[in-house]
């Protein structure tokens, strides 16, 4: 099953501890406290669950869901 938007917000809120709604699609998540160690927890999950191909490199150039979302595959 393809990763959603949502999917992808909700997961990167669940891994920084806050609530989905106060992270926009554009915000520099890095600002929110996303490290590199958090995006390969998220990539890896990812990669199990929804068959993504992305790689770690292509996330840390542009650290948003509304850049994340076509690396992932998300509708």
């Amino acid at each position: 099953m393809p990763l959603t938007v949502e999917q992808i917000r909700a997961d990167i809120a669940d891994c920084l501890g806050e609530d989905p709604a106060d992270i926009a699609v554009d915000d520099d998540l890095v600002d929110h406290g996303l490290d590199s160690v958090r995006v390969m927890t998220l990539l890896e999950g990812w990669r199990r669950e929804h068959s993504v191909t992305a790689d770690f490199a292509d996330l840390a150039e542009r650290p948003a869901i509304e850049a994340w979302a076509p690396l992932l595959g998300a509708a």
